[in-house]
């Protein structure tokens, strides 16, 4: 539930971008004589969640918008058009600004010294993290930050350079060793994806500045680079010379202090076997 729908009918089709979605879905398959059961199995999910997406009442995965498209012969692609809408007004509204800003970014700078941040999450640590909050619909949650990764697969992605501090990988408090274990073998894969980087702060580094508060530096083909800063309870964009300046200094000063590549990487392998077995 997001600020646009407290108090709004969820049946009524323009009450909410995912209560229209649900509602053109609801006609297509009605107007075919198919039952949930039935359009489920073609969108290889099951009676619930097409309940659930008709009535609004969950965000639709890109593929089952892409199994509308496919299905229903007049659908001419509009689902697939909608989803995007239906995905952006399930996000926070104080979060949305951000998420435009990084589908257009060229560079994603981003250091985290408690977690591995949402844009390389595995969907089971993302679930564990998330739960910790209690959100309201914790699938949607979930549903929506696996989406937002699809961003670094698309044509043209963004060129991810991702400083972690060593805490992170021994976690042990996130999920169980399986779910890190799935984690770390993530962040192995994306060290040997060549457009990307990633580095490890190691403990012994001490205090550095900048290395306490979770932040991201994204920049453009236009314009200026702009800052992303997590807090609570929402996070902040900022823009201002000064304040950009500082962070891109503050992120300078990460990289220098993490290890290289080739022994960050080297540091997964040796807590992946040590701490996560």
């Amino acid at each position: 539930m997001t600020a646009e729908t407290v108090g709004a009918d969820p049946t009524d089709p323009t009450s909410s971008a995912l209560a229209h979605f649900g509602a053109e879905v609801r006609l297509e398959r009605e107007a075919l004589g198919l039952s949930r059961a039935d359009f489920g199995k073609e969108a290889t999910c099951g009676y619930d969640l097409v309940a659930k997406i008709e009535k609004g009442q969950r965000v639709p995965p890109r593929e089952f918008a892409e199994a509308c498209d496919r299905v229903f012969p007049h659908a001419n692609g509009r689902f697939l058009r909608l989803w995007p809408l239906a995905l952006k007004f399930a996000y926070p509204a104080w979060f949305r600004g951000y998420v435009e800003l990084e589908e257009k970014a060229t560079h994603i700078r981003l250091f985290h010294p408690l977690l591995v941040p949402g844009l390389v999450q595995t969907e089971e640590y993302a679930r564990e993290v998330l739960r910790a909050g209690r959100p309201e619909n914790l699938d949607d949650a979930v549903t929506i930050r696996m989406e937002r990764q699809r961003v670094l697969v698309k044509d043209d992605p963004p060129r991810l350079w991702l400083v972690l501090s060593e805490y992170v990988l021994r976690r042990t408090s996130v999920g169980d060793a399986a779910v890190m274990r799935g984690q770390l073998q993530r962040l192995r894969d994306l060290a040997e994806t060549p457009r990307h980087i990633l580095q490890i702060l190691p403990e012994e580094a001490g205090p550095v500045h900048g290395g306490s508060n979770p932040f991201g530096v994204l920049s453009f083909r236009e314009g200026a680079d702009v800052v992303h800063v997590d807090g609570f309870p929402t996070g902040y964009i900022v823009a201002d010379t000064a304040p950009v300046s500082e962070a891109q200094n503050a992120y300078d000063l990460l990289k220098a202090t993490a290890l290289p590549p080739d022994k960050s990487a080297a540091l997964i392998d040796e807590i992946m076997k040590d701490v996560h077995a």
